[in-house]
């Protein structure tokens, strides 16, 4: 009855460091081959969308690898089977939530409900139907967790390391996102991952944080998976194993985690870990460039210019290269590059770089 729980947001220590170890990783030796001197007539355009790169948590001394978005995607909590229950699980799908606020609050009177009680949280918290009031969701969420509902235990958890209706409390955060974890909550299990990572709330432990990331990445979380990735691929807190990682990535690519599917697209293209399918490559890079990912439209363009692995085309490639600029990835190379473009296609890149950007 419970919607999947938001991550309010990933803890603010951890945030920069997600931030610079993803972009880190995408940009490591699997990329392609540079650009060479672009074929002597351009191709037709193709189309084109985006997303910005995962949030973040900041690194320690230690080679801390590169960690996934710190956004946890929603996903539909599990339908359950009480017909009441679903009802109110069913007016939250729908938008519904004053409805959803007062039958789950006549669930909470009637049967002390501790999934009723994180509803209501999440309703308060998220200002649905009612007004925002964090000291009221984090009551709820707080009556939820001690009734044993594992949402309740990690909204609660969030809250507090966000100081979001009551003081910052670490420790009881800790404690909350471990027992969510130990109750099967992937969400839970990916962040206290990261506070292992972090090394700030937590020790550092890289292999308490591969085994949470583990348990996470299990259940299908794709975040979990992309950055469980990245441990086998540095033997980070595990062996070091080509494989599991590229395999990991493709489940995460799978589940339109944008990061993996840039990861998986350069492993795809060079054959690392998996067999070589430069067209597939081809056509996970570009739908990651149409979610706006700077480094995937950067790769993109790289292959569209040199024409490596599929047709060439300059126009298309070198909108993508401005596009990619634009958002502070720039490309020397294919700044040298651009200069064989005649003037009319060098017009139409640029048209196309201002009709993408001014549309985002």
């Amino acid at each position: 009855m419970t919607p999947d729980m938001k991550i309010l947001r990933p803890i603010a220590a951890l945030a920069s460091f997600l931030m610079l170890t993803a972009n880190a990783m995408a940009q490591m030796s699997l990329m392609p081959p540079p650009a060479q001197t672009p074929p002597p007539a351009s191709q037709p355009a193709s189309k084109p969308k985006a997303k910005p790169a995962a949030k973040k948590p900041a690194a320690t001394a230690k080679p801390a690898p590169p960690a996934a978005a710190p956004t946890v995607t929603v996903t539909p909590a599990p339908v359950p089977d009480d017909p009441n229950v679903d009802l109110v699980y069913g007016a939250y799908q729908r938008g519904l939530y004053k409805t959803a606020f007062d039958l789950a609050s006549k669930r909470v009177q009637d049967l002390g409900d501790p999934k009723a009680m994180t509803m209501l949280g999440e309703l308060c918290a998220n200002a649905l139907g009612v007004k925002r009031d964090y000291v009221k969701a984090a009551e709820w969420y707080k009556r939820a967790a001690d009734g044993g509902d594992r949402e309740g235990m990690f909204a609660l958890a969030m809250m507090r390391l966000g100081g979001r209706g009551g003081p910052v409390n670490r420790e009881e955060a800790v404690k909350l996102m471990a027992s969510s974890a130990k109750l099967g909550n992937p969400k839970a299990a990916y962040n206290l991952a990261l506070l292992y990572l972090d090394g700030q709330t937590l020790p550092q432990d890289l292999r308490r944080a591969a085994e949470l990331l583990r348990l996470a990445a299990d259940a299908g979380n794709p975040e979990a998976q992309y950055a469980l990735a990245t441990f086998y691929k540095e033997g980070t807190g595990v062996p070091k194993d080509i494989e599991k990682s590229v395999r990991l990535l493709q489940a995460a690519a799978l589940a339109d985690n944008v990061d993996a599917e840039v990861e998986y697209a350069i492993a795809l293209y060079n054959g690392t870990g998996t067999p070589k399918n430069q067209a597939a490559a081809i056509a996970l890079l570009r739908k990651a460039a149409r979610q706006n990912n700077p480094i995937a439209q950067n790769r993109l363009a790289r292959v569209l210019v040199s024409g490596q692995g599929g047709p060439g085309d300059l126009v298309e490639g070198f909108k993508w290269h401005l596009v990619a600029k634009t958002a502070g990835k720039g490309d020397p190379e294919l700044d040298a590059a651009i200069s064989k473009l005649t003037p009319e296609d060098r017009a139409k890149a640029e048209a196309a770089a201002r009709k993408w950007v001014g549309a985002k």
